[in-house]
């Protein structure tokens, strides 16, 4: 044989044409298929199926969560209920505590303000045109040492 005839011929293959009758198969069925499922009458047939099933499976549904939650008790191990209450408790928690978070920062924020109010600006002098610093607000005193020292709440500060 020569190279022009082995390129040329190719091998049979017996089952091809089953394999072309299969795919054009599928091909019908699945159409038939996306016309039959898009269709009102299927759709009532499978809500009124799927309401069977749900209302026969209620009780055990009902039976087997009553079960669960009496196994749980026994097991001291909490319910999905209990654990959703909680998660909601801890949700709350966190949420006050960010907002005691905000009000804290703002109270910080008024008291930096209030212990470093912003000085005047600086006079010149008349005479000489130097400048000078203005006075204090409490005399020569500085700031640290007008505060009154802090009180603490507690046993240690009741009279005795």
């Amino acid at each position: 044989m020569s190279e022009t005839q082995e390129k040329t011929s190719k091998p049979t293959d017996p089952l091809e044409p089953f394999r072309a009758m299969r795919d054009i198969y599928l091909d019908a069925m699945a159409k038939s298929m996306v016309e039959a499922v898009n269709t009102d009458a299927y759709a009532q047939a499978t809500g009124a199926m799927l309401d069977g099933y749900l209302a026969a499976s209620a009780p055990m549904r009902e039976a087997l969560d009553k079960s669960m939650i009496k196994a749980l008790q026994q097991l001291s191990l909490p319910s999905r209920q209990e654990v959703a209450a909680l998660a909601e408790r801890f949700t709350n928690v966190e949420m006050r505590l960010d907002d005691m978070d905000a009000k804290l920062d703002a109270i910080e924020k008024f008291l930096r303000a209030a212990a470093h109010p912003p000085e005047p600006p600086a006079r010149k002098d008349s005479a000489s045109g130097a400048v000078k610093d203005p006075p204090h607000p409490r005399g020569s005193a500085s700031v640290a040492s007008a505060r009154r020292p802090r009180r603490r709440i507690g046993r240690r500060n009741t009279p005795r």
